[in-house]
């Protein structure tokens, strides 16, 4: 799973829905490699606490069956496909291979779960990332010739089949996203319609402040202030990709874990991105997609995804943004230190 290192406070402190007839009640833990942060504004306080239990169980059972390199049904799931036999799949992992699917061809296929031995191969498949030697230019190229993606692999009637020995899924730019909206639509049945979620800073807004919306900061890849803030509606999700997120350094080069399957080496595209859609899943497939991009293209592939609001800075500290993210955005040096938390 994507772990994000720094431990990010959460910055909420005003209420969601009637001041006088809602209490507000927090809860955090850690999953997928992050922390969990979520605050709900209720009437009763038994619902509150029996929907927190619920999440975090969610949160748990997820981490565990996505997880790519501790045993897990991924793992699992990744020795039958290369084997190249036909086999029946865990149902759970079913309708994530489908959408992680759809969203890596409307990608360009920037955004790839299958490459799950490249991330491997450049040491991330371990909670402390990083490698003594680099990997062999050699092995690669073997992986980015052999083109692993989820088309490979045939779903059917409960059972999966995969022609490409070389798939390795490593849902690590989807699952946090995916995980939730899961977690949001669980709360919503559970009759809680006013709540944050957010998974190491990356979030979804469900209603709303009671004096304004929701002011939002992102972060500054280079540390210090956020760039920026923007406001929340209710119902849309936040999420960021950096080079900064997961790295470890060798002979002076960041080694970052967002990996260009085109290249098969770290990503070159962006500093970071930060992406808005009402869809957390997509939005950080999106996010994930749109770092890997070249300047030229990814407005191409945004457009491809349906995301309309997308902030980017390069490597070279420029800032390009949509119409539609630069109408919402507000520039300010005095925004907090920790970005992509509710205020």
């Amino acid at each position: 799973m994507k772990q994000i290192p720094q431990s990010i406070a959460l910055f909420l402190c005003v209420f969601l829905g009637s001041c006088e007839q809602q209490r507000i009640y927090h809860r955090q833990f850690l999953s997928f490699g992050t922390l969990i942060n979520i605050t709900i504004a209720a009437h009763n306080s038994n619902d509150v606490e029996k929907a927190f239990r619920a999440l975090q169980s969610d949160f748990d059972t997820m981490h565990h069956q996505w997880h790519a390199w501790q045993p897990s049904p991924l793992t699992h799931l990744n020795r039958q496909l290369a084997s190249g036999q036909t086999f029946h799949i865990d149902p759970t992992l079913t309708p994530l291979i489908k959408k992680a699917r759809t969203l890596s061809q409307h990608s360009l296929y920037l955004f790839n779960p299958a490459v799950g031995k490249l991330i491997a191969l450049w040491g991330f498949h371990q909670d402390d990332p990083g490698r003594t030697q680099p990997p062999s230019p050699s092995d690669i190229a073997e992986l980015v010739k052999s083109h692993p993606t989820l088309d490979d692999i045939t779903l059917k009637n409960g059972t999966a089949h995969c022609i490409n020995p070389d798939v390795q899924l490593d849902f690590g730019g989807f699952a946090k996203g995916y995980g939730v909206g899961l977690a949001a639509d669980h709360l919503l049945k559970m009759g809680q319609s006013n709540f944050i979620i957010s998974a190491g800073g990356d979030l979804i807004v469900h209603g709303n402040h009671p004096q304004h919306q929701w002011n939002i900061g992102i972060r500054n890849p280079q540390g210090g202030n956020a760039i920026a803030s923007i406001k929340a509606h209710s119902g849309e999700a936040i999420f960021t990709s950096g080079d900064y997120e997961r790295f470890y350094l060798q002979d002076g080069q960041k080694r970052h874990h967002i990996i260009d399957p085109r290249t098969g080496y770290p990503a070159q595209g962006a500093h970071a991105v930060t992406v808005i859609h009402s869809d957390p899943g997509l939005a950080d497939a999106a996010a994930t997609a749109l770092l890997i991009a070249n300047p030229k293209e990814w407005r191409a592939i945004a457009a491809n995804l349906g995301i309309q609001h997308v902030l980017r800075m390069e490597k070279n500290g420029e800032i390009h943004t949509t119409d539609a993210m630069a109408s919402r955005l507000q520039f300010s040096p005095t925004l907090p230190v920790n970005p992509t938390e509710p205020q």
